[in-house]
């Protein structure tokens, strides 16, 4: 359980942040750029939240998402066998990849094929699902980097290799939610026209 009982510390003011395991790293470290950039897309799922209430299958999915991107980061900022505070160690399953993937799978089968790749827009909700679909790949680039610049016999590997299974599908299942979304505000999703 995370207790925040005081928002600042001032330990970081030497340009460090903690990991979840109390170890110091510089706050430009990859491995706090991998999981501050899984801040960034939970961030923009809750602004495409904001416009999906109506949606409430839409809406409790993108919440479980939400719920799921922590475990990454969680998984992230815990190298190795660490453990948070009290010993407690979240960390992403295969049956949270496997929902995923049979969500997108349910998403894609009420959709259209796709005959070009979709022009971000179409709804307030279709949007902001686009710009969490690229964080989302900015995050997953930032972790194959992490991932290939710890190596497999590193201290530093991943305690859970669904990380990266996670995060690359997390930005698949917003490409069908944010046209879907689109559509329904009959809006269909733009498509890129070669000219």
């Amino acid at each position: 359980m995370v207790v925040l009982n005081k928002i600042y510390t001032r330990t970081g003011d030497d340009g460090t942040t903690a990991l979840g395991t109390g170890g110091r790293r510089k706050k430009y470290d990859l491995r706090i750029a991998a999981y501050g950039t899984l801040d960034e897309a939970n961030a923009a799922i809750g602004i495409a939240r904001l416009h999906t209430a109506g949606d409430a299958a839409l809406d409790a999915a993108l919440g479980r998402i939400q719920n799921d991107l922590f475990d990454v980061g969680a998984d992230l900022c815990t190298p190795g066998q660490g453990k948070g505070p009290g010993g407690a160690h979240l960390t992403v399953t295969d049956k949270q990849v496997a929902w995923l993937e049979t969500e997108i799978d349910r998403l894609n089968a009420k959709l259209a094929p796709l005959r070009s790749f979709v022009l971000p827009g179409g709804s307030p909700a279709a949007a902001y699902l686009h710009l969490a679909r690229t964080i989302c790949r900015r995050a997953e680039r930032l972790t194959a980097e992490l991932m290939d610049k710890a190596g497999r016999a590193s201290p530093l590997k991943f305690s859970n290799t669904s990380i990266a299974c996670r995060i690359t599908f997390s930005s698949p299942a917003v490409t069908p939610m944010a046209k879907a979304r689109a559509t329904c505000f009959g809006s269909p999703a733009k498509t890129v026209k070669r000219r």
